[in-house]
């Protein structure tokens, strides 16, 4: 039976360094009694030898835990208001390179994203994007910049032309926004934070977070953000206590560091 979900919490986090007590319990316990009961583990035990000896139900169990859900130009709206204010400010504001971090980027579509929302206002060899996520098998897909149709329905048709090539029924980035962008392994509960950032985008992944963690995670994005700074969160987030951690509104998801 699962029901000792205490120490399997121990286990994972000596096999994957995921604390999965930073995880909201009910809502993640759930999907992984889901996914080993699918894998027909009868309990926590069983399951945890089945991830530490499969390599492929190892990396389905991590993949299946950081929640990779990614599009290019993801929410538009949001994209569009990046377009017309954020940047534009951003440019103004700080000296060349742009330095932006793309945090918990999936399969690299947020951050190619960025290199070419950005290429609109200033050259690309001004642009520096670290893109991190704590899964190895999303940034090996992302470092191969190879896309699926569905994936970048929502890229502007001009970006599309100029920055895609069609190869089959998939597309394949060029490099000169691959250039721009920078993958790295990274765990935002508990590995050292970059600094001095222009932009950090993390979207849609702090949900699956306790407030605690939720505060020191924002907390953390403030000190790695220049003064001016701009901090983008997901259509599904909110940062209530954003004036308590220092922030000021620009908007729904746009936070400013003073």
């Amino acid at each position: 039976m699962f029901d000792t979900y205490e120490k399997f919490k121990k286990d994972v986090l000596k096999l994957t360094k995921i604390d999965l007590n930073f995880y909201k319990e009910k809502q993640m316990k759930r999907r992984i009694d889901t996914l080993a009961t699918k894998n027909k583990a009868t309990n926590y035990d069983e399951y945890i030898k089945m991830i530490s000896t499969d390599k492929e139900k190892f990396e389905q169990f991590v993949n299946f835990l950081t929640i990779n859900v990614s599009e290019f130009y993801r929410n538009p709206d949001q994209w569009n208001l990046m377009d017309k204010n954020v940047i534009p400010k951003i440019v103004k504001e700080q000296r060349k390179p742009i330095k932006i971090w793309s945090a918990a980027c999936s399969t690299g579509d947020e951050p190619y994203s960025l290199a070419m929302a950005f290429s609109k206002h200033i050259p690309l060899s001004d642009i520096k994007i670290l893109a991190t996520d704590i899964d190895k098998q999303v940034i090996a897909h992302a470092k191969m910049g190879l896309y699926s149709e569905k994936s970048i329905a929502s890229v502007p048709a001009d970006l599309k032309k100029k920055y895609f090539t069609k190869i089959g029924s998939s597309y394949q980035i060029s490099d000169e926004i691959k250039k721009c962008v920078t993958f790295k392994e990274h765990n935002l509960l508990k590995d050292p934070y970059p600094t001095d950032y222009d932009l950090i985008l993390c979207r849609n992944v702090v949900i699956y977070f306790t407030d605690e963690a939720k505060d020191m995670i924002y907390s953390n994005f403030y000190k790695s953000l220049k003064s001016k700074g701009v901090l983008f969160i997901g259509s599904t987030e909110q940062i209530t206590n954003y004036r308590e951690l220092g922030f000021n509104r620009m908007s729904s998801f746009y936070f400013e560091k003073p």
